[in-house]
């Protein structure tokens, strides 16, 4: 169970650096973006393995992906700014 949660934490490290890569831009600071990459992923394992009990290591593990990708997804900006337009008087 430790190392489920470690490799869910791992992982969740991996796709938040995967995602400030490639969408550095679009995202607030790193360490949000690292932060909310690890809570997602144990957040993910702890649902899917409350779902599915124990023994499902590699299901926790692809809930834990899927739920940090859906966090980390929560924090994009988006791609053309914002823009403003006044309301006709």
């Amino acid at each position: 169970m430790i190392y489920e949660a470690l490799g869910s934490a791992v992982l969740g490290l991996i796709l938040a650096w995967a995602g400030a890569h490639r969408l550095g831009h679009r995202l607030p600071a790193r360490p949000l973006v690292y932060s909310t990459g690890v809570a997602g992923a144990l957040f993910g394992d702890f649902v899917t393995r409350t779902a599915l009990g124990p023994g499902t290591a590699l299901l926790s593990l692809l809930g834990a992906a899927v739920i940090s990708v859906a966090s980390l997804s929560l924090l994009l900006r988006p791609a053309g700014g914002l823009r403003r337009r006044s309301a006709p008087a």
